[in-house]
């Protein structure tokens, strides 16, 4: 027997604001709320296969680079045209010390939460 990840767990000052944003990027609905905590994730619901994202309030300030990001990649279309959606979204282009050459682009969410666009187009 083994576990799987069914949710991940984000701290944020803005639950609102970051659902927001992640259910626009992802394509996610809100499935739920406790609180002032926010629970996003596919259509289907929690238990599918994709983890949902649950966006947690706190006051604690981000404190350096996340030790655990998201890479993403587009279901749809190239990764330039990707990255405009997402920029357009309320992204952000960040700079966490890469050097230039690689194939992915590093952004922050709109409360600076790294995340990676990658290369591959999935299904």
């Amino acid at each position: 027997m083994a576990s799987r990840i069914t949710e991940l767990v984000l701290d944020c000052h803005d639950p609102e604001k970051l659902a927001g944003f992640w259910c626009e990027v992802l394509g996610f609905v809100v499935l739920g709320r406790e609180g002032d905590d926010i629970e996003i994730g596919p259509r289907e619901g929690f238990g599918g296969l994709q983890p949902t994202l649950v966006l947690s309030r706190t006051d604690e300030p981000k404190n350096g680079k996340l030790r655990l990001h998201f890479d993403l990649n587009s279901t749809d279309r190239d990764q330039e045209a990707e990255l405009e959606r997402l920029l357009a979204a309320g992204a952000r282009l960040v700079d966490i010390g890469q050097s230039g050459e690689e194939s992915w682009h590093v952004l922050a969410d709109p409360e600076g939460n790294e995340f990676c666009l990658l290369r591959a187009r999935v299904s």
